[in-house]
């Protein structure tokens, strides 16, 4: 009787991670149907004097919605977007690589971008390419609205 316990326990908690993971993998593919999104960590309030001890990286998903970036975190089930950028309220301040430690809390590729939003200061870390297209789409914002760009 305990192994028909113990055997029906692991099949349960087995039964359970497959179903994790699907909607892991369900939840990421609804964010990316409508297109415009790239891998993107995030740090959040940001000190004046940021360390590089890797701290406080949060790796997401960003996808373009008209004058708006969302970002979501890859390692939630929550479907609303954690953080909603607006482009006319983004201030880059400037951009560098990885140094110290954040080089392992950050992906190969990244490129740092600091930024200020609504006066919060943020970094974005992602890929030279996928930084190309987010100084292309702040740029490109439509006749009247402010663009702040370093």
């Amino acid at each position: 009787m305990p192994m028909v316990l113990a055997l029906t326990v692991a099949g349960i908690v087995v039964a359970l991670v497959v179903v994790g993971l699907f909607l892991f993998g369900l939840r990421r593919r609804l964010i990316q149907r409508s297109g415009g999104t790239f891998d993107c960590s995030l740090r959040w309030e940001v000190p004046e004097k940021p360390d590089t001890n890797g701290k406080g990286w949060s790796y997401g998903v960003a996808r373009y919605n008209g004058d708006s970036v969302e970002w979501y975190r890859v390692f939630s089930y929550a479907y609303r977007p954690r953080r909603v950028l607006e482009r006319d309220r983004i201030e880059v301040a400037g951009r560098r690589l990885p140094e110290g430690e954040e080089e392992l809390a950050l992906l190969s590729d990244a490129v740092v971008l600091a930024c200020t939003h609504r006066g919060t200061r943020l970094e974005l870390a992602m890929s030279e390419d996928a930084l190309t297209g987010f100084l292309a789409w702040l740029e490109a914002a439509p006749p009247g609205q402010r663009v702040n760009v370093a």
